[in-house]
């Protein structure tokens, strides 16, 4: 995951994946998902998004995993 912001634009686009977009579904306005042609999200785009959101939380995210999901391999 990747997370990019346009201060010039006020845009964030978080990407998903590495498969390219097929299509762009808008939930509300000023937010849209980049989908591929199978239906899975590969993007998000929030515009506007200094009024939406807080910039710094986003770009100074955590994650947190849980252990039991990751594979050990050999």
């Amino acid at each position: 995951m990747r997370v990019h912001y346009d201060d010039k634009i006020d845009a964030v686009y978080i990407k998903l994946g590495n498969k390219k977009p097929d299509g762009v579904i808008e939930i509300s306005e000023g937010v849209n998902l980049d989908t591929t042609s199978e239906n899975k999200i590969v993007g998000i785009e929030i515009l506007n998004a200094s009024k939406k959101m807080n910039i710094k939380t986003i770009l100074s995210y955590e994650l947190e995993l849980d252990r039991k999901l990751i594979r050990k391999t050999a």
